[in-house]
């Protein structure tokens, strides 16, 4: 074997390793990925996997907050004005959680159509909302934030 096909060799060996390592990188990364969705979404797509971690959000529906005794565990709708999603919770619910303001969740959609949420994030003040959960309100039509310019 020459020099020259010596050195192919370890080229070629190196880039296939790199290829591998860079395959299972990426295979890792898609199991973390978590993809936000609107009520909307969930209620058309027929697509989403029932037990992957998704991204839900939208605004918590007026008259939709039920808490039950325990204090820890909590039913409410999700609505993008379009489509209603049911959701449990249970955990502490954050200071700022209203009915009427915008909420993002993580968690995992169940087989009856529900979203059962493991984490809920509501909006820090009065000017600020998920960029997501503004966009599908204004594909709706239901935005009343200010415009930025």
């Amino acid at each position: 074997m020459t020099r020259k096909q010596r050195r192919m060799g370890v080229i070629l060996g190196g880039l296939a390793t790199l290829g591998i390592a860079a395959a299972l990188v990426l295979n890792a990364f898609e199991d973390s990925v978590v993809y936000f969705h609107s009520p909307t979404d969930i209620a058309t797509r027929t697509d989403l996997q029932k037990d992957r971690r998704l991204r839900l959000g939208g605004l918590v529906k007026q008259g939709s907050w039920k808490k039950a005794s325990d204090g820890l565990t909590h039913k409410f709708f999700v609505t993008d004005t379009a489509h209603d999603i049911r959701v449990a919770y249970k955990g502490i619910m954050p200071d700022l959680f209203r009915e009427g303001q915008g909420v993002v969740m993580e968690g995992r959609l169940q087989s009856d159509g529900s979203f059962r949420a493991d984490e809920v994030l509501a909006k820090h003040d009065e000017n600020y909302m998920p960029k997501e959960v503004a966009d599908s309100l204004k594909e709706a039509g239901m935005w009343k934030g200010k415009n930025k310019k």
